[in-house]
């Protein structure tokens, strides 16, 4: 696709978002209406002026703009030196005369759950440009192959339609629950297996070079050792989220294709029933998948081989401590949530309920208590003002679900690690003399303790297929 030669004046944001998205919009248009087309004259567009001034956009607003790669160089330092203009202009030449090399990711690792720790790939801001314009090229083609089951790192949708969705199967006699755990889903991924799935899509070389360049750029570990990229796309990266969808998509499309699955009519279901066959649904979040499965557990653990060898065609595997089978009576966590059937009270009837896992409530008071240990040389207001920042954010992922009785719970845990640190920060003043200064619930001046307990809570709707692109609006 030609773009229009650059004109000497800058160009005004608002004016550059209005042409990608004219421009995605047809890319995605031209891709639903042919689903074997192969894109050849993509190159330009990541070149294009409009694309790297919107994704040098979204670079400096994500929260990582800080964060330097190997160059040393961020997002602020651009501006306060090179200039924004001059820098994209450098960059724009680099793409055009095709001497651009991706640098290696910074290595950074940080703690996760059990102990263990997560690699991450920290890009240079030039490269980081670059991936944020591949992204904005490729993101409304591939989005026409993804499938509904898919939620993770995709525009508007989030975490909370996978949660719906595995709700929604479960409260319909799907009860056996295959929790599917990928090891080390973004450092394995076969490279190869990875472009041939690109390649289905995209046929122009320039661009299919630049992914597996981005691919092959290697690693600066904390000790300053530079290690070759084999497999796998670095988690941290802009076009990783991207990349691992198309390479997960191979899940998607199994099952979408077995006679079991979502494209069996409502009287093949019943026949596979009385058949003693069973009926399944994927949904799945990044590499974070559930398959709920009609059937037995014997189906459920066949399905779960199946899987495994589905993946190892994209040289992944099922780690087998942590992919477990589990009916819905029994209940499943599933990305902070726990979902389980119980008996409603007063009846005799029972439900599929969605709350806040143990692990998440354990981790945010953790935060919680971590923060009320602070110096309490610091005013009453400062340590409001960070707890209230951090109860917010949680809150508004768990009120979507029944979470009343979690936040009574972390009111009330919350009340007394507030309290607490008050006391030890006037040791000899009394209760009530405190409580006369700041009140029964902790307020200082203008600001007052946030209340989980007051946060109202809604059951989030099932959208199932209905959910919007964002370029159908504008087609």
């Amino acid at each position: 696709m030609n773009t229009d030669a650059p004109s000497s004046e800058p160009l005004l944001l608002s004016v550059a978002e209005r042409r990608v998205l004219e421009i995605q919009t047809k890319l995605h248009r031209w891709a639903m209406n042919d689903p074997h087309r192969r894109f050849v004259d993509l190159y330009n567009l990541v070149c294009d002026p409009a694309f790297l001034l919107v994704a040098w956009d979204r670079v400096r607003g994500n929260k990582g703009a800080r964060t330097a790669g190997v160059d040393g160089q961020t997002a602020y330092s651009v501006e306060a030196g090179q200039g924004v203009e001059e820098f994209l202009d450098e960059l724009r030449a680099a793409l055009k005369s095709r001497s651009f090399r991706p640098l290696p990711a910074r290595e950074r690792k940080i703690p996760k759950a059990g102990g263990k720790l997560r690699r991450l790939g920290i890009a240079t801001v030039t490269d980081r440009v670059v991936q944020a314009s591949l992204k904005l090229v490729l993101e409304p083609i591939f989005e026409v192959d993804f499938l509904p089951c898919s939620y993770g790192f995709r525009p508007k949708r989030r975490a909370h339609d996978a949660v719906a969705e595995v709700h929604h199967f479960a409260s319909r006699s799907y009860e056996w629950i295959v929790e599917g755990d990928i090891q080390s889903c973004f450092d394995e991924i076969s490279h190869s297996s990875l472009m041939d799935r690109v390649r289905a899509r995209i046929g122009d070389n320039r661009v299919l070079a630049l992914v597996k360049a981005f691919l092959k750029a290697g690693i600066l570990s904390e000790d300053g050792v530079r290690t070759d990229t084999y497999t796998g796309t670095p988690q941290g990266n802009i076009l990783s989220p991207l990349l691992a969808n198309v390479a997960l998509s191979v899940l998607d499309e199994h099952i979408a294709r077995a006679p079991g699955g979502p494209a069996a009519s409502p009287y093949e279901r019943a026949k596979r029933r009385r058949q003693g066959l069973p009926n399944y649904r994927l949904c799945r979040y990044a590499d974070d998948w559930c398959l709920a499965v009609s059937g037995t557990r014997e189906h459920a653990e066949a399905l779960r081989e199946e899987m495994a060898q589905v993946l190892a065609g994209m040289g992944l595997r099922l780690s087998q401590a942590k992919t477990v089978i589990t009916h819905i009576d029994d209940g499943l966590d599933f990305l902070g949530w726990r979902i389980q059937r119980h008996r409603k009270r007063g009846t005799s009837k029972h439900y599929v309920y969605v709350y806040p896992a143990k692990k998440a409530l354990a981790a945010v008071t953790a935060k919680v208590r971590a923060i009320c240990s602070q110096n309490t040389n610091q005013p009453l207001e400062e340590l409001l003002l960070q707890l209230n920042q951090m109860l917010r954010g949680w809150t508004a992922y768990f009120r979507w679900g029944c979470s009343s009785a979690t936040f009574r719970y972390l009111r009330a845990y919350l009340w007394k690690r507030v309290i607490g640190w008050q006391g030890r920060k006037h040791r000899r003043t009394t209760w009530r003399a405190l409580r006369r200064r700041y009140g029964r619930w902790p307020t200082d001046g203008e600001v007052i303790l946030f209340d989980p307990a007051k946060v109202r809570t809604k059951r989030y709707l099932y959208r199932g297929t209905k959910i919007p692109t964002p370029w159908l609006s504008t087609a």
